[in-house]
């Protein structure tokens, strides 16, 4: 076997898919040309509660080039979504692919068309008329919760020299990728099977529940994640327009295109945090953390994605993240509103937890007149108490907590921001600053490789894993060119395809390195031995991996942070971060994964927000109204990162796609709060706009209503 001149694995190769996509030559879902196909339109409900007395469909029947036009009457039969029971399950909910007798939330599918243009099936779908009474709503319920205790909070709240309460309500946010949702259908006539390109983090997981919803043989459909343009966690469940798009292939023997607008993306793809979290400390006089209160309230829609539990789960779950605190009562519920569904969007759960643990911490310094960064190390599990068993069920693996702390603080020069604030703060300027640590555990579970060794001495690895623009390919072939000691140019990996790839999970919970890129090494050992025992080429081994548990990923950040007395406007001046991301594959990759996190933590911290009226009405239907960061909004992050290898999976890897949307907007809203302290401001909701900040000041100087 020719002998590997370099060491792949740790180094920043040459990017495989960038040139492809920077040349136009990238092929999403909506590109794929199909012949003559259906082009499906929806109509959709404009109120958040109503029974459907009638619908009226026969205009739209008529329109030119249509096909069919198809109600919830039609679909009526189909199975449900399958949810992702991390915490007991109290009331299932529907899952309509179209609504039957009652719609739920603006923007649920009532009708379909099928035409032979967009147009024309947007055309028609305008001109359907469902007639809605929308007296007496049923109740919203509870749909999940689950509690944790160790110990008697109520002892130790009585006698602490010290309690700290906070209250904090999430943004609600769209995860906005610039690819909407999207499926093209291709019907093979002469086998009676679909080919599904579609826009997924989880190509095998879409094919097994259409299986399961349609009750058709999976090996009747093939699904394909080619190129996906971002997703965030909004593409890991399958969608009812999805579901739609495949029956309707079936149905009508006919290709089927489906691209939502940005509208629709608005209206109907799944939104992120939306949390509502209250927690109490108490700490002792010495500063030492005794017990934690808290309680969270995460919000769901009409119907529940796969995923839909996983954040109130982990905004719960996670607590008290890396620090040591002896007597928890934490309890969290999914509770059901009257808008469109709730998903897991980048962190799902975990910047939830990390916020409101990190604004506790920070109130519990003021308390005792502390510096924030040396309570934080008084409290933090030191590295010999590591793994570490939590109440709450978690194994924290591996690492050196206080010193990803440390490490901030001597890098950044905080004693000299510390003493540049002050400065600033005695000529009148509103000066902040903020620190944040955060814990980040990856995904669990398994995930599959299969790797062949040609005679030529090229390699095949299939994966799977799936991506979506995280050079997974990349990744996993400098994996395989170490573990046979190949050249990267030998190797070619293929990803997110149910027809050549073997069944796996997907990409999510930043988990598809430390277990996909561990399946595909250990695929690779297992053709090494092989060969070294005198095996002949070709080579094939298949494996399922299983990690031994989750990979617990870990920082700091630091933000100092200015705001205009005059007109509210805040200016992030500085950040930094250290993180600990495990056994570092490629330090590009790693890069560009914490700008990334930390752009949309950025945005959360200081501008999107999905607002609905008390009607259920969107108001943020477009970039015109809800606000994300450009590129001149983000600031220069100075980023630091050591290894510390998880125990848990053959690779030694931790997440870090996450990193910056955990760790980024406690520290801005850290800095934001030390900012207007002067002022006797204590608390802030993100988005921290110019309008709220200068309301927050304006509410400061008058003093409470009396």
């Amino acid at each position: 076997m020719p002998a590997s001149t370099s060491k792949h694995v740790g180094t920043s190769a040459p990017t495989r898919a960038a040139p492809v996509l920077l040349r136009g030559q990238g092929q999403y879902a909506d590109d794929v040309k199909l012949d003559a196909p259906l082009y499906v339109a929806f109509h959709r409900s404009p109120v958040s509660f109503g029974r459907i007395t009638s619908l009226n469909v026969e205009d739209a029947r008529e329109s030119e080039g249509v096909l069919a036009v198809h109600t919830g009457a039609d679909v009526s039969d189909f199975d449900t979504l399958a949810v992702n029971q991390v915490i007991p399950l109290l009331h299932p909910l529907d899952y309509p692919v179209l609504a039957r007798s009652q719609v739920e939330s603006v923007g649920q599918p009532i009708a379909a068309v099928l035409a032979d243009t967009p147009s024309q099936a947007m055309e028609a779908a305008e001109l359907i008329f469902a007639d809605l009474d929308e007296g007496a709503p049923t109740p919203l319920q509870t749909i999940a919760a689950d509690k944790w205790t160790d110990g008697n909070v109520t002892d130790h709240f009585a006698t602490a020299a010290h309690v700290v309460e906070v209250a904090l309500q999430h943004p609600r946010l769209a995860p906005n990728p610039m690819e909407p949702r999207t499926i093209s259908v291709a019907f093979h006539a002469e086998t009676d099977t679909v080919t599904a390109w579609h826009s997924t983090q989880t190509p095998h997981r879409s094919r097994s529940e259409l299986s399961r919803i349609l009750d058709i043989d999976p090996n009747r459909i093939r699904v394909i994640a080619t190129h996906v343009g971002g997703a965030f966690g909004m593409k890991g469940s399958i969608y009812p327009e999805e579901v739609f798009a495949v029956w309707a292939a079936f149905t009508h023997k006919r290709n089927v295109k489906w691209t939502a607008t940005r509208s629709e993306e608005f209206l109907s793809a799944t939104h992120g945090r939306g949390v509502r979290s209250t927690g109490r400390l108490a700490v002792d006089d010495q500063g030492n953390f005794l017990a934690l209160d808290a309680r969270i309230d995460a919000p769901v829609g009409a119907w529940l994605p796969n995923s839909g539990l996983i954040t109130a789960w982990n905004a719960a779950r996670l607590l008290p993240t890396g620090y040591k605190v002896g007597t928890l009562d934490i309890e969290t519920k999914a509770i059901q509103r009257r808008v469109g569904p709730t998903g897991i969007y980048r962190g799902a759960g975990r910047p939830e937890a990390n916020c409101l643990m990190e604004r506790l911490v920070d109130k519990a310094a003021r308390a005792l007149g502390c510096d924030p960064i040396d309570l934080r190390l008084q409290n933090l599990l030191p590295s010999d108490q590591l793994p570490h068993a939590t109440a709450t069920g978690n194994l924290l693996d591996s690492g050196d907590y206080p010193s990803a702390l440390t490490q901030l603080r001597d890098h950044t020069a905080y004693d000299a921001f510390k003493m540049e604030r002050d400065r600033r703060r005695a000529a009148g300027e509103l000066v902040g600053i903020g620190v944040c640590f955060y814990v980040e555990p990856s995904g669990a579970g398994w995930e599959s490789a299969r790797v062949k060794m040609n005679t030529d001495g090229t390699v095949q690895v299939d994966s799977g894993s799936s991506s979506q623009g995280h050079e997974r390919e990349m990744v996993f072939a400098q994996i395989a060119a170490d573990a046979l000691g190949v050249e990267m140019e030998q190797i070619t990996v293929r990803c997110g395809d149910t027809g050549t790839c073997p069944e796996g999970i997907g990409a999510l919970a930043s988990r598809s390195t430390a277990i996909g890129g561990s399946a595909v090494m250990k695929a690779c050992e297992d053709i090494r031995v092989r060969l070294d025992q005198g095996q002949s080429l070709p080579l094939t081994s298949e494996v399922r991996y299983e990690n031994e548990g989750q990979a617990w990923g870990y920082g700091a950040y630091l933000a100092m942070l200015s705001i205009c007395a005059e007109t509210g406007t805040p200016t992030v001046e500085k950040i930094a971060c250290v993180d600990d991301t495990g056994r570092i594959i490629n330090p590009d990759l790693v890069k560009g994964q914490v700008q990334g996190g930390f752009a949309q933590g950025l945005g959360e911290a200081l501008m999107e927000q999905v607002v609905f009226d008390e009607d259920g009405q969107l108001l943020t239907g477009s970039f015109m109204d809800y606000a994300m960061p450009r590129a001149d909004d983000v600031p220069s992050l100075a980023m630091r990162t050591f290894e510390t290898p998880s125990p848990l999976n053959a690779l030694g890897a931790k997440g870090v796609g996450e990193a910056g949307t955990i760790g980024a907007p406690p520290a801005i809203l850290n800095a934001a709060i030390d900012a207007l302290s002067p002022l006797g401001v204590t608390d802030l909701n993100m988005p921290l706009t110019a309008h709220s900040l200068w309301q927050a000041m304006q509410e400061a100087k008058e003093g409470p209503s009396p």
